[in-house]
């Protein structure tokens, strides 16, 4: 064994436990699982979260505009497909199952 395995061999890695916390925006409890604080360790962050994923999504998303949806037909299928774009009369449009099944038979 080299020297520094042997240094590392004798670490013993902390144990986390999941922890309730409460956000600081909304009041609500939301847990601070034991692997997001391995993950705080590993990035270095000393520093417990603050607010909920929810609160922290919507301070995130909280500048851009919401995110507008068209419908239109499967080209193959002919079930509805969500897309966020504006689609064109020119181009066939696939559902997700359809677009995926030609992408993998390329």
């Amino acid at each position: 064994m080299y020297e520094d395995e042997v240094m590392n061999a004798n670490v013993e890695e902390p144990v986390y436990a999941d922890e309730t916390l409460v956000c600081k925006e909304c009041g609500n409890e939301f847990v601070f699982t034991a692997g997001e604080q391995r993950f705080y360790a590993e990035k270095g962050f000393k520093n417990k979260p603050k607010t909920c994923k929810a609160c922290r999504d919507a301070k995130k998303n909280a500048g851009k505009p919401e995110r507008q949806y068209f419908e239109a037909v499967c080209a193959d299928c002919g079930a509805i497909a969500k897309l966020t774009f504006q689609p064109s009369a020119d181009r066939p449009v696939y559902c997700s199952a359809c677009f995926e099944a030609r992408k993998n038979a390329r």
